[in-house]
């Protein structure tokens, strides 16, 4: 029992015995004109014992499992560590990995559903390592003529729920875009964090994908089927080099890409994973971006 819960009970108790008290002086000062009277009495005072002794047990107990609940909290508090700009999911900071190492902790989905390190899926020329600039780690995304796609999933590398943490925010910047992508032809992108939601009916992934398009408008969205796409940066308006943030409602953007005259608007309660993209495989062109971090955030 914890202390809190000890001085609760300790000042019930010292309350049930001044009201017995008090209630015994009463009593001996009434006359008793029936035998029934003193027996009624005994029956109140044992209900009133019993009654009190009821509460003290359900406050107990109430108390120790809000105690019991904050040490499992804080048990399973790991993987799910308060960001750094809110509370929240922290998907990954980088800031655990050493310099100009892999950033190990994502995994490649083959299409057996296998996962694959980081290691085992990049190929040759391909960058996904961590840098460091003036005290802060970041993730550095290249390719040359090939494309990455490694994923981070839920339920196994963080615990989120939609309803309870309906915001996704991170941090990026483009240092060279791929000469000639655009998400309506050449589909090359320098970098994209794309959110897996559920399937459709014939099993292929419900995605947004959010880009840092090369010549798109921000706002401008794409349908290719079960994917989604939403520019949510554009090299029309923001500067290579420069790190931009950028923060969504997912449950706002499902409805508005998914739901359409038929319905289907409602997201799942737990998406399936958060995937960073970036391709130049069609153009055979370089890319190359930053990623600073990728948190999920509660609605306020």
């Amino acid at each position: 029992m914890s202390a809190a819960t000890y001085k609760l009970n300790n000042q019930i108790l010292m309350t049930i015995e001044e009201r017995k008290s008090k209630y015994t002086d009463k009593q001996n000062r009434q006359q008793h004109t029936s035998s029934l009277e003193p027996r009624a009495s005994n029956f109140c005072r044992a209900a009133a014992v019993l009654l009190t002794v009821a509460i003290i047990m359900i406050i107990s107990g109430t108390c120790e499992l809000k105690a019991q609940s904050g040490t499992a909290d804080s048990r399973t508090a790991e993987p799910v560590a308060a960001s750094p700009l809110d509370k929240g999911i922290i998907v990954d900071d980088f800031d655990q990995y050493e310099e100009g190492s892999i950033a190990s902790d994502w995994h490649y989905v083959d299409k057996d559903k296998n996962l694959l390190t980081a290691e085992e899926a990049l190929e040759p020329g391909e960058l996904f390592h961590v840098q460091e600039e003036e005290g802060t780690k970041f993730l550095r995304v290249q390719t040359k003529d090939e494309s990455i796609r490694l994923t981070r999933v839920n339920d196994r590398h963080y615990d989120w729920n939609l309803n309870q943490y309906p915001k996704l925010r991170w941090r990026w910047r483009v240092q060279h875009f791929p000469e000639g992508a655009s998400e309506k032809d050449k589909n090359d992108v320098a970098a994209a964090i794309v959110v897996t939601f559920d399937k459709d009916w014939i099993g292929r992934p419900k995605s947004i994908k959010y880009t840092f398009s090369n010549n798109l408008k921000k706002g401008e969205t794409v349908g290719f089927g079960s994917l989604n796409v939403i520019v949510v940066s554009s090299g029309r308006t923001d500067e290579a080099g420069q790190w931009y943030t950028v923060e969504r409602n997912l449950k706002e953007d499902y409805r508005k890409v998914f739901g359409g005259i038929f319905g289907g608007g409602t997201p799942p309660d737990r998406p399936l994973s958060i995937t960073i993209w970036s391709d130049s495989d069609s153009t055979h062109d370089l890319s190359r971006a930053d990623i600073d971090f990728i948190e999920i955030l509660p609605p306020n």
